[in-house]
């Protein structure tokens, strides 16, 4: 690590997850790490590595078709844990997992079929994401995921940085606060207290957000002139396992061994 981090600062870091939703937890990864990280992701994506998602595949609002511009463009580089073992120890054995660890009280599971993969936005072609809760596309016997967001690089609201609303993962929005495929709503008035609260963390390269499954979050387009890329995971308790015959129950997990 970078930096030596107290008990109490930890405390306060796990505190500040269940109150806000979301902590930000900076230089958790040394240089060495995060060098490795950046320069394989980087490599992959030149290369077009499959598996891939690309813009429009997205069918977010404003999203080009494959046979527009920018339609070709990768936005997710998937599968990050089987793209090399830099990744996986990441992912698996690392002051990250460490981390959560202490959060759970009990070694982190890997889920590899949410996240687990480098998001990228590009300057040109970067499709904002509307406000919605990551467990909206999840089936597990509890709502307790959290998901690391490791910065492979400078992260702000300029350059299309993630956008979280503090505390609104202990709150259970009615239905009409979303449309149709659950994202949240800016034209309905009692969204309105909640999104003027939105904060936009300004993030190096090394620093981790992590955040819960309910966090409502949002990102814009990329108004900056390189690639911003972002490293992914979710994980969770063992006591939440995911919903058999579900989507989330498609792919093996990974069970961490107790440090």
């Amino acid at each position: 690590m970078k930096q030596t981090m107290s008990s109490d600062s930890i405390s306060g870091q796990y505190d500040a997850l269940r109150r806000d939703g979301f902590v930000v937890v900076r230089n958790l990864a040394d240089a060495a790490v995060f060098a490795q990280l950046r320069s394989l992701a980087v490599s992959h994506l030149q290369a077009r590595v499959a598996p891939l998602e690309l813009e429009a595949d997205l069918s977010y609002p404003g999203a080009p078709a494959h046979d527009a511009p920018g339609g070709e463009t990768v936005r997710r580089l998937l599968d990050a844990y089987g793209r090399g073992a830099s990744f996986q120890s990441w992912a698996t054995d690392s002051t990250m997992t460490a981390w959560l660890q202490g959060y759970f009280d009990a070694a982190p599971v890997l889920s590899l079929v949410h996240h687990n993969c480098v998001m990228t936005k590009h300057p040109s072609f970067g499709t904002a994401t509307g406000w919605h809760q990551d467990i909206r596309y999840w089936s597990f016997t509890e709502k307790n995921l959290v998901s690391s967001w490791l910065a492979l690089g400078h992260e702000s609201a300029d350059n299309g940085g993630l956008w979280l609303i503090p505390g609104s993962h202990a709150v259970d929005f009615p239905a009409h606060c979303f449309d149709e495929k659950t994202f949240f709503r800016k034209d309905v008035a009692e969204n309105q207290p909640w999104l003027v609260r939105a904060v936009c963390p300004v993030l190096e390269p090394g620093d981790v957000v992590f955040f819960h499954c309910r966090t409502l979050h949002a990102a814009r387009r990329n108004d900056g002139e390189a690639v911003k890329l972002s490293l992914v995971h979710t994980y969770h308790p063992p006591g939440c396992a995911p919903v058999p015959g579900s989507r989330s129950a498609s792919r093996p997990e990974v069970e961490l061994a107790h440090r």
